[in-house]
């Protein structure tokens, strides 16, 4: 391969790496064009991207870019999810593509986000984080909780007075019948 098309290649992965949140590293071989289709689709639409190329290449970008350059898990092989934004989601989508039967060709190695190498255990418990959607309403619901216990209790004198004051009306209404 000519050294020209290397350096294009190089800034071409600085770009789409100099944005990112996290990259994953994953081994595909033995999947068929319409499982890696499927796949490409699936982390498309958790707002990743998957690049195929060459691991020198990659670990020269992401040198450039100042991420971490792991040795071991750019080895073979390799696909590389690029997390844009909302890196649990990214996450999410390749940990269900590989936990299929008929997908266990795809093996998820590891991980990069900013200067820190993730371990597939690592990956595996970002996949398994709430989506933020999620994480937004259950901080709504602590933030309103002890809101709504203080109106609780605020409520309670009123609410024991009207109590009383309708049992009063009703003890005069049957003595008066």
């Amino acid at each position: 391969m000519p050294a020209s098309i290397k350096f294009e290649m190089v800034s071409e992965l600085k770009k789409k790496l100099e944005g990112a949140e996290a990259v994953f590293v994953c081994e595909y071989r033995g999947l068929t064009v319409a499982q890696a289709t499927e796949f490409r689709r699936l982390v498309r639409e958790a707002s990743g991207e998957v690049k195929v190329a060459k691991n020198t290449l990659v670990r020269l970008a992401l040198g450039e870019v100042g991420m971490a350059v792991p040795e071991d898990i750019t080895v073979g092989p390799n696909a590389y999810v690029i997390a844009h934004e909302n890196s649990p989601a990214v996450a999410k989508a390749m940990k269900e593509f590989a936990s299929k039967k008929e997908n266990k060709a795809m093996v998820i190695k590891g991980g990069l986000m900013g200067s820190d190498v993730l371990s597939l255990d690592q990956v595996m418990a970002l996949a398994d984080l709430p989506s933020r959607d999620q994480m937004l309403a259950q901080l709504v619901g602590t933030l309103a909780g002890p809101i709504r216990g203080l109106v609780t209790v605020l409520s309670g004198p009123s609410r024991g007075l009207v109590t009383c004051l309708s049992q009063l009306a009703e003890k005069k209404g049957s003595d008066a019948a």
